[in-house]
């Protein structure tokens, strides 16, 4: 028998411990398609995008400034439930503390997405505010690249991170700042201008996170397919082409141009459907439920090795609770609104020609219950929860799937007993 010198072994032993610690996330092409592989294994997202904002608050409120006994009993109240759906990834924003990743990790079996806004909401400048950040501008190239730069090396090691997103549909705020929701803008050529410095700063930046570290793929968040030929032409170097999109029951070309266009694979950054019927005037959660479940199923059938584009790596639902502040950002804060604040004819449901149909503060898969006297609340699961923990027990990936094989699952999922299930958890809170 051969035996191994002990500095060699404790050697190997390091290195092993570091292996099991630090995933590999990995961008594979191959002749099946698109997919992302976290260890070797592949992985579609089946993510959330989550956030944390008791009723009352807005962005202001920082869960990360809490005890960390706070945060823990946080944590664990979503993360319990969000495991139990079958969400293996969501999506936050800088500012979480790695240890936290990490404990989401390996309590709950869900990884990280890390979002860099990218000065979406804008920028500090020479002690002075640029609400709508100018990606010409030296010195804002500067301030970001230190910012994604840092960002890297700070998370790079960190167990349970998946990947690195940067933006939150930036082209739109080329177009109007701050963070509230209107019509989907038209492409002009100021905009166009602007949106070709942007779009190469965000590959610069991508150059520059990869010098660092090439074990987590680097996605960019664009709103829907906008400048989508420039995008071709300035980003080569992204991994991973991230939309936020909002079309309704269906996607319609969204992978196959991105395929043809771009040789991207799609991840789904945001996608999702609200739950107050405008037209009606009350809470609507079959609608909701619907839309997502038609949304998902498209997701599955563009995996790879389907038979189409194959280059859907899965999405991220928006969002996981009811968002009270999105309307007016700091005023009503505890009032759950609904207006309107924008129009769009793929959700049919409740559309009228002329008319807004979106409302804002309803997109959650949970509606938010009242704070208790240490600061937390409850969470009281729509239908769209139930519905989306039959959809995501489906592996697209195991051994044998097929485009009828998804169908087949899908044809189970009855939203009527997906409805019936959330009546019979306690109300959300009156509205």
């Amino acid at each position: 028998m051969k035996y191994l010198n002990p500095l060699a072994f404790c050697m190997l032993f390091l290195l092993a411990c570091v292996s099991a610690q630090n995933n590999q996330i990995t961008v594979i092409h191959d002749d099946s398609g698109m997919r992302l592989q976290v260890d070797g294994k592949d992985f579609m997202v089946n993510g959330m995008n989550w956030d944390y904002f008791p009723i009352g608050t807005n962005y202001n409120y920082n869960l990360w400034k809490k005890s960390d006994a706070f945060i823990q009993k946080a944590l664990d109240d979503e993360m319990s439930l969000l495991q139990t759906m079958g969400v293996n990834a969501i999506r936050v924003y800088t500012g979480i503390p790695a240890k936290w990743i990490t404990y989401i990790y390996e309590n709950y079996g869900i990884y990280t997405m890390l979002n860099h806004s990218f000065g979406r909401y804008g920028v500090e400048v020479d002690a002075t505010w640029m609400a709508n950040t100018e990606y010409a501008d030296p010195r804002v190239q500067k301030i970001l690249l230190d910012e994604v730069r840092q960002m890297t090396q700070d998370y790079k090691n960190t167990p349970g991170l998946l990947l690195y997103l940067l933006g939150n549909e930036n082209n739109y705020g080329l177009f109007w700042g701050g963070a509230e929701t209107e019509d989907i803008p038209v492409q002009d050529k100021e905009s166009t201008k602007r949106a070709r410095a942007m779009y190469r700063l965000f590959n610069e930046a991508t150059l520059e996170m990869k010098k660092i570290s090439t074990n987590h793929p680097v996605s960019i968040c664009n709103g829907d397919l906008l400048f989508l030929e420039i995008i071709a032409e300035e980003c080569k170097d992204i991994d991973i082409f991230g939309i936020n999109i909002y079309r309704g029951v269906s996607f319609g070309d969204t992978y196959d141009r991105v395929l043809k266009e771009l040789n991207k694979p799609v991840l789904l950054t945001e996608l999702g459907a609200d739950a107050y019927h405008s037209i009606k005037n009350e809470e609507d959660q079959e609608s909701q439920a619907m839309y997502l479940v038609a949304n998902w199923k498209e997701m599955y059938e563009q995996a790879a090795g389907m038979g189409k584009a194959g280059n859907s790596l899965g999405g991220f639902t928006f969002q996981f609770s009811d968002g009270w502040w999105k309307v007016g950002q700091t005023r009503d804060l505890s009032k759950h609104n609904t207006e309107s604040t924008w129009s769009n004819g793929g959700y049919f449901h409740d559309f009228i020609e002329g008319q807004n149909n979106m409302n804002e503060e309803w997109f959650g898969i949970c509606a938010k219950g009242p704070t208790d006297n240490q600061g937390h609340y409850s969470l009281h699961p729509r239908a769209a929860y139930f519905a989306l923990q039959q959809v995501h027990q489906l592996d697209p990936y195991a051994k044998g799937m097929t485009p009828e094989r998804i169908q087949q699952h899908f044809d189970t999922i009855n939203l009527q007993e997906s409805v019936a299930k959330a009546k019979s958890f306690q109300e959300g809170p009156d509205t």
